[in-house]
């Protein structure tokens, strides 16, 4: 039999040793080593999971979403996994095709900060300044700043574009509809430029840029870079009917 501890544990545990293979003369792991099992562990059934918030402060339930051809690809649906607390799951979103329609787009918004080379893997970093960001849009519009980003990406994605037809002696452009997919990553892209654009050369921080930025947005505003932009690929496609 395997001799007990000296001391006795909690009555649901019960702990001993194991002795391991007879180890090498170069090993340096132990001859014995602890084991504790845990028996007749008693489980709370009527403990309730909090509720998940973004950095503990915004709440995903509220928020809503108004175009519905965008529903399915903002991750935002009354389903526990598109709930994080920090936008950092790690998740393996590009190893297959579309799967990163199921990244939440707080977590998107996070990674595409993360351009210009010297930006790439930054993580933490971009994670800082969207909860800056956050905490700026919550004090001007003391709105959820879910619902800011999510109204901002509606407003920023382009639902029509123009595209090359042809070969290449005779080239022309023609307008084609934009994917609901596509529009969600334009609008991000166009997002996080206008914002990093707007911080070059400024004494203004990232963080604020961003939030001034995804206001602006939101409102559907012309000061803001992404809805400019967004505007221009809709003229030009709009003259190549």
């Amino acid at each position: 039999d395997l001799p007990f501890l000296p001391w006795s544990p909690p009555p649901t545990f019960r702990t001993f040793f194991l002795r391991p293979s007879p180890p090498s003369s170069s090993s340096s792991f132990p001859l014995f080593f602890p084991v504790v099992i845990m028996a007749n562990a008693v489980v709370d059934t009527t403990m309730t999971m909090p509720e998940v918030k973004l950095f503990g402060k915004w709440t995903y339930d509220d928020v809503v979403v108004s175009d519905i051809s965008l529903e399915d690809y903002l991750a935002l649906k009354q389903r526990d996994r598109y709930k994080t607390f920090v936008p950092h799951t790690a998740g393996r979103f590009s190893a297959k095709q579309f799967r990163k329609t199921q990244c939440p787009i707080v977590e998107r918004l996070t990674n595409s900060l993360m351009r210009k080379g010297r930006n790439n893997g930054k993580k933490l970093m971009a994670v800082r300044i969207v909860e800056h960001a956050f905490e700026i849009m919550h004090l001007l519009t003391d709105q959820n700043p879910i619902q800011v980003l999510v109204d901002a990406v509606i407003n920023s994605g382009p639902r029509e574009d123009s595209t090359r037809i042809g070969s290449a002696g005779t080239v022309r452009r023609q307008a084609v509809d934009v994917s609901p997919l596509r529009r969600v990553n334009t609008a991000l892209y166009l997002l996080t430029t206008g914002a990093r654009q707007a911080a070059f050369r400024n004494s203004k921080t990232i963080a604020e840029c961003l939030a001034e930025e995804l206001i602006n947005a939101s409102r559907g505003s012309s000061t803001s870079y992404s809805i400019k932009k967004k505007d221009e690929l809709e003229r030009v496609a709009k003259s190549n009917r």
